[in-house]
């Protein structure tokens, strides 16, 4: 009788965790895609130091202090304390490199989700791999609306997109004209020709078309050019009102560079993020930044309602060397919650996880962001997610609005370069 219940002891036990082998495990394994080479590759790293610091903060219980997910539990609670593990690839910005890196990391490495990529049109094919394969895809830092409309179920999205952002743009001008007499007529843009370009330019002449304002440049130029002359020249002929710039990090740089070489006096400039506000692009053209306003989803400002930043912040900074920049803030923020997601399915299985994300509520008191929270629609787009407008004073990101987290009043008309110390 005894050997017959040990028998039939041992077949449960068999049967529990072959069907539950995460209360087993060790390691609950991520695949993370960055650039971490080639023109963008400082965000990767950047982007590296987050969710490094991320992990740490989840694997550990040395931050107990802080209110963020899984900081005070020491390992996923849920799945027997077992810790986060990550494995990166370097995509190099190319579409068809971050669609064979997911590939081989969900058929070789056997991760659990997908987390990247940075550049829209890289999250585009990656994130098609991880639907075919009904593998957990979590984005936390592409910006093009055209993600979250494809009718994927795999994929989810906790940053704002960039018809959030630009909607916070053209609201801030309409707010500003009002509180301070202006009238704004004409728009110029320029901006990258991929995917993340195409979508913001399309969004912004809807926009100006829908707030009466008239578009008289609409230039596309090839990402990584080695000359904007002759694209800054039709700025120039077309003295818009606003200039609404869209690049990353080495673009956004050489613009700003032949801007100046050229005396363009942009009264106003209004960039779509990216290059304009990641540290890279202060350090290559120092006071030149100044008066340069952009969306974002994250300043240091705000560590006046929201004290946590500043340790959160420091702790990043010793790691990196640098200060959270908009987009590195958003990495740390878009894998904690993922992170909590896993913990809160209590299993690896792409599913549980899966449905634990459609699940997800995370309260604005858990954020180092300055949104209303963490909540996916049914596309999978975060619906709490909003903008912030900085303007770039001293060499300083400045909130400019909303008004209610204004640390600055908007500077107008930006000095022209003779005008400038």
């Amino acid at each position: 009788m005894r050997q017959k219940l040990s028998c039939g002891f041992m077949v449960i036990a068999f049967l529990f965790f072959a069907f539950h082998p995460v209360l087993s495990a060790a390691e609950i394994k991520i695949g993370v895609l960055y650039p971490m080479s080639g023109s963008t590759g400082q965000v990767g790293l950047d982007h590296r130091h987050a969710i490094e610091l991320a992990m740490e903060i989840i694997n550990t219980t040395n931050y107990k202090n802080l209110n963020l997910p899984l900081s005070k539990t020491g390992g996923l609670n849920n799945l027997g304390g077992s810790k986060i593990t990550v494995v990166f690839a370097d995509h190099q910005g190319k579409p068809e490199l971050g669609l064979s890196e997911a590939e081989r990391m969900i058929t070789q490495e056997k991760v659990v989700a997908l987390f990247g990529c940075y550049q829209s049109s890289v999250t585009e094919t990656a994130s098609m791999v991880a639907e075919r394969m009904k593998i957990p895809f979590f984005n936390a830092d592409s910006s093009s609306p055209k993600l979250t409309s494809r009718g994927f179920k795999w994929f989810f999205r906790s940053t704002p997109h960039d018809e959030t952002f630009t909607e916070g743009m053209f609201q801030c001008i309409r707010e500003n004209e009002k509180k301070r007499g202006l009238k704004f007529k004409t728009i110029g843009m320029m901006y990258e020709d991929t995917l993340f370009g195409k979508d913001s330019s399309r969004i912004e002449k809807e926009l100006a078309a829908k707030a009466g304002y008239q578009v008289v440049a609409d230039i596309a130029y090839r990402r990584g050019a080695t000359s904007l002359s002759s694209e800054v020249q039709r700025l120039k002929a077309a003295n818009p009102d606003i200039f609404f710039p869209t690049a990353y990090q080495s673009d956004a740089i050489l613009l700003n560079k032949t801007s100046k070489e050229l005396n363009y006096n942009a009264p106003l400039i209004m960039a779509q993020d990216a290059g304009h506000t990641d540290p890279s692009f202060v350090e290559a053209v120092g006071k030149d930044t100044e008066g340069i306003c952009s969306r974002t989803e994250f300043s240091l400002d705000l560590v006046v309602r929201k004290p946590m930043l500043k340790e959160v912040n420091e702790l990043y900074k010793k790691r990196s060397g640098r200060d959270f920049s908009g987009s590195s803030a958003r990495v740390f923020v878009g894998f904690l919650v993922l992170c909590d997601a896993i913990n809160r399915a209590g299993s690896t299985k792409p599913e549980a996880i899966r449905e634990a994300l459609v699940k997800t509520n995370i309260s604005p008191e858990q954020l180092i962001t300055p949104w209303r929270g963490v909540k996916f629609d049914a596309m999978g787009q975060n619906i709490y997610g909003d903008a912030i407008i900085i303007q770039y004073q001293d060499m300083k990101q400045r909130v400019i609005w909303p008004f209610n987290l204004a640390t600055q009043e908007l500077i107008y008309p930006i000095p022209k370069w003779s005008e400038r110390k």
